[in-house]
């Protein structure tokens, strides 16, 4: 908000970036690609050229929240739209016990079922029934992987959205202590 209560440029950005963010994530369907990251990156960088971090203002301690919350969940959401593919393929950045673990199992069985429904044909065509099987177990870890990624793809926007916003909060605050001392 300016000093005269009025929006900033600025806000056009953040409000542009999280109908955009909206937008991504009501299109993203089945496994989480590398462009849902170019979009979060992008997103991210837009908020951070053209949004600024709402500043305290005297007497406007509500909105000042509420362009905190505001500004902090915007980013958290570019965050989490990021770090989605990564989250569905590293085991390090996502080491939730037992959902990689199922979605294995989910492989393993689409592969026996797969093998039970060609029945007769899968003793004549062994290459062909390999192949089916590898890519019917592909399909379903991907599925497992992309429905537990987007179950727990919150917790890291919330953790993105809490960092934010401390640290929105916490560097005006931290400035003018820095200023007040140095000039004193």
């Amino acid at each position: 908000m300016g000093a005269g209560g009025g929006r900033t440029a600025g806000d056009a950005g953040v409000l542009g970036t999280a109908l955009g963010v909206v937008l991504a994530f009501s299109l993203a369907q089945g496994s989480w690609q590398w462009f849902s990251t170019y979009l979060g990156v992008t997103l991210l960088a837009v908020v951070l050229s053209f949004g600024r971090a709402p500043l305290p203002a005297p007497g406007r301690r509500a909105a000042y929240g509420r362009s905190l919350a505001a500004y902090s969940l915007v980013v958290g959401l570019c965050v989490a739209l990021a770090l989605a593919p990564a989250l569905q393929r590293w085991d390090w950045l996502f080491p939730m016990p037992g959902t990689r673990s199922g979605c294995v199992e989910a492989g393993r069985y689409e592969v026996l079922r797969t093998q039970a429904a060609l029945g007769d044909l899968a003793g004549r065509a062994g290459d062909a029934l390999g192949y089916v099987q590898r890519e019917q177990s592909r399909q379903a870890v991907d599925v497992c992987l992309a429905a537990t990624t987007t179950r727990w793809l919150p917790v890291y926007a919330l953790g993105a959205v809490l960092l934010v916003g401390a640290g929105s909060w916490a560097w005006p605050r931290f400035r003018a202590r820095s200023t007040a001392a140095g000039s004193g």
